[in-house]
């Protein structure tokens, strides 16, 4: 395959496959999914150190992503109508993840939480997922911990 053709299904994906011209090189035909758009996840936490770090990772799981520092900021953005999943700090100064998650109900705004905290106490995240959170993840979680918690919430499961 030729550079071009390799650039352009590394970029897009799909499905790549030579096609002979008759002439003495090959006509490479790359069939190109869909152009669907990406689930935005949107990252609340007051840490910069999360904020700089999980949208990274949400890229490479393939979502759009945006951070924000605190709940108020999230809450007046162009985000707030796109936002498909929450990642939320548990606690913040100001509007905490659990006030913001019960603004949102007021609201009838149906998203998605997973909530992510650096207190490791199992009664927190048994109050938060009786709460409605599809998940409530430990800091410092794993990679593949957070993927499967983002897969659940989309789906619906």
């Amino acid at each position: 395959m030729n550079r071009l053709a390799q650039g352009i299904h590394a970029e897009v994906g799909g499905k790549a496959t030579p096609k002979y011209n008759g002439r003495p090189s090959f006509e490479w035909r790359i069939l190109v999914p869909v152009m669907i758009k990406r689930a935005l996840v949107t990252v609340v936490d007051d840490d910069e150190s999360m904020r700089e770090s999980l949208p990274d990772l949400l890229l490479e799981f393939g979502f759009a992503a945006r951070a924000f520092s605190s709940a108020e900021e999230f809450l007046v953005s162009d985000c707030f109508e796109q936002t498909k999943c929450l990642i939320l700090d548990i606690a913040m100064p100001g509007m905490t993840g659990p006030d913001l998650q019960h603004e949102l109900r007021i609201r009838r705004k149906n998203i998605p939480i997973i909530f992510i905290t650096a207190n490791r106490d199992e009664t927190i995240r048994a109050r938060m997922l009786e709460q409605g959170a599809e998940e409530c993840l430990f800091k410092p979680f794993g990679d593949s911990a957070l993927f499967e918690a983002l897969q659940s919430a989309l789906s619906g499961r």
